[in-house]
């Protein structure tokens, strides 16, 4: 065998090198970074779950798709994360459903008083109106990858509630359009605040009552600012994740697959995180002191009017989207 030149050698090692480089730096453009902001805290069950869709994604690519979650709204806010998605700024990003009535009145249909108020109806509700929603975002260049639902909203107030009266007058936190409406119903006044945001507007005497879930209640040491929630199962309003389609498009196949399958996976461990989340919750705020109780009979038949006359309203609205929806949902319950 013929020894190499030390020039040979040189030359040999170099081209070495640079192929090394150049093997280094195909494997580096080959990774794709996607930024994805949540509205909610990390103790938030919606930001674990997520966290364990972007570790799963992350796992089941091989690295090649590394999904950052920027929580609590420090990226981006609630109000701007569905645009944001839509214009490219961010590839992916979660927001609650509801935000878009304004658009079109078929995303607010699980904030609806009582017309899905348990998580089976939910979950029915959600496979009757999937494939419309999912139609109407792609119209806008989106995809809609999984939702999980928050649960079911109950009234938080510093003071009991028993009868209507009770709720007349309140200044009362809103996040959707069905908040807003519910709080006109029963006389209060509706003011919108994101979760971030609660306890300051309690200190500060801008809202003394609220619809939410007993998540967030807990999230937000609700016993810090407040002293009651009535735990009325008003509705059980979804948050979803949805994907830039142009951002999802350019990921390969295997890629592609690998999302939808650890979306799966995630939609299906979040409906159950969120059950076991309502039964933790609740018992949380008793800890802390909460006074939890159940709608009066005056009370509830309140509610249940309200429910009635929204749902019309809603169904109105809706059209011929929202008809299709309750046929499908009313069949799939029969």
């Amino acid at each position: 065998m013929t020894a190499r030149t030390p020039l040979l050698a040189g030359l040999t090692s170099a081209a070495a090198l640079g192929l090394g480089l150049t093997s280094l730096s195909l494997s580096a453009q080959a990774a794709t970074e996607w930024d994805m902001p949540t509205p909610y805290g990390d103790r938030t069950f919606h930001t674990v779950n997520i966290r364990e869709f972007a570790d799963d994604v992350r796992e089941r690519t091989g690295g090649e798709l590394d999904i950052t979650v920027h929580s609590n709204g420090s990226l981006i806010g609630h109000a701007e994360i569905k645009n944001s998605v839509r214009r490219g700024i961010v590839p992916i990003g979660e927001l609650i459903m509801s935000r878009l009535a304004n658009e079109n009145p078929i995303y607010e249909v699980d904030s609806v008083p009582y017309l899905a108020a348990s998580y089976e109806d939910a979950w029915t509700l959600w496979e009757a109106s999937r494939e419309i929603i999912a139609e109407e975002l792609a119209q806008q260049q989106l995809r809609i990858l999984f939702t999980v639902p928050w649960p079911p909203q109950g009234i938080y107030t510093q003071k009991a509630v028993e009868g209507p009266d009770d709720l007349r007058n309140l200044n009362m936190r809103a996040y959707n359009t069905a908040s807003e409406r519910l709080a006109q119903l029963a006389g209060a006044v509706p003011t919108q605040v994101e979760v971030p945001d609660i306890p300051t507007a309690f200190s500060t005497g801008r809202v003394d009552a609220m619809v939410t879930s007993p998540a967030t209640g807990a999230d937000t040491k609700a016993w810090d600012y407040l002293s009651h929630f009535n735990h009325a199962q008003l509705w059980l309003p979804k948050n979803m994740v949805i994907v830039s389609e142009q951002a999802f498009s350019r990921l390969d196949e295997a890629t592609r697959e690998a999302v939808l399958e650890a979306a799966a996976d995630a939609e299906e461990r979040g409906w159950a995180m969120s059950r076991q989340e309502t039964d933790d919750a609740i018992a949380v705020l008793r800890e802390n002191g909460i006074d939890v109780s159940e709608p009066t009979p005056e009370l509830a038949e309140m509610l249940a009017e309200i429910g009635a006359t929204m749902t019309e309203e809603w169904a109105e609205r809706a059209g011929e989207q929202g008809a299709m929806i309750l046929e499908a949902y009313e069949a799939a319950r029969d």
